[in-house]
């Protein structure tokens, strides 16, 4: 087990179908991190192609220019994956109930989750999955900022900085690994923080979330 038992509790332990039994039509993030994230898929996603948005709701952030083959959604509200336009199909699975995705082997060329990691409690589980439905070659990316909601944070993700919390993502990706499995290549790390300027710095005022985002391809 890559975490042990104390690390992956919540706080809010009840059943995360509740919690996600109502939609949100918000966005946990800002403009700015929007953007950021845009450009990645922009730079690391190719046209035609078959996406996993995974832990998805009802806006994907993929660049409005760019069309997928396919787009598989996944996530725990149904009202917000039948809004999000971007889905060609989606399904909904409590993936700490049960980490094994319906989906065949090798089927994707991309995998994504946007804000979403820092709620899985078997990650080592789920990142075996996402080698899994990868094609050889193909792309995962876990974006995130320091924004979640903190009740159904895992416990090594709420006690972490941030820094500690890009080192655990880059576990999740190092942990698929075995004789019989290449698993993914060494992990990118992309960060980009608001610059603020001096005086906002001393007054300690906030100019915007921090992005972070951790790449991998599944090696071949």
């Amino acid at each position: 087990m890559l975490l042990p038992a104390d690390k992956r509790t919540k706080l809010d332990d009840t059943d995360d179908n509740l919690f996600y039994s109502y939609p949100r039509f918000v966005t946990h993030v800002d403009d700015g991190f929007i953007q950021q994230l845009t450009d990645l898929y922009r730079e690391r996603l190719k046209p035609n192609t078959r996406i996993f948005d995974m832990m998805s709701s009802w806006v994907s952030h993929f660049p409005n220019e760019m069309q997928f083959a396919h787009v598989e959604g996944h996530g725990m509200n149904e009202e917000e994956l039948a809004k999000n336009p971007r889905l060609n199909h989606y399904f909904v699975q409590d993936l700490n109930a049960n980490p094994k995705l319906p989906l065949p082997d090798a089927e994707f060329d991309a995998v994504v989750n946007c804000v979403s990691v820092q709620y899985l409690q078997h990650p080592d589980a789920i990142f075996a999955e996402i080698h899994r439905i990868l094609k050889p070659g193909g792309v995962a990316i876990v974006s995130f900022s320091n924004r979640m909601f903190y009740q159904k944070a895992i416990a090594a993700w709420r006690e972490g900085s941030e820094g500690d919390r890009v080192e655990l993502v880059k576990s999740y990706f190092d942990s698929v690994k075995g004789a019989n499995i290449p698993g993914f290549s060494k992990p990118e790390v992309i960060v980009r923080k608001p610059n603020l300027p001096s005086f906002m710095q001393m007054l300690r005022i906030g100019s915007g979330d921090p992005f972070y985002a951790v790449v991998a391809y599944r090696q071949s």
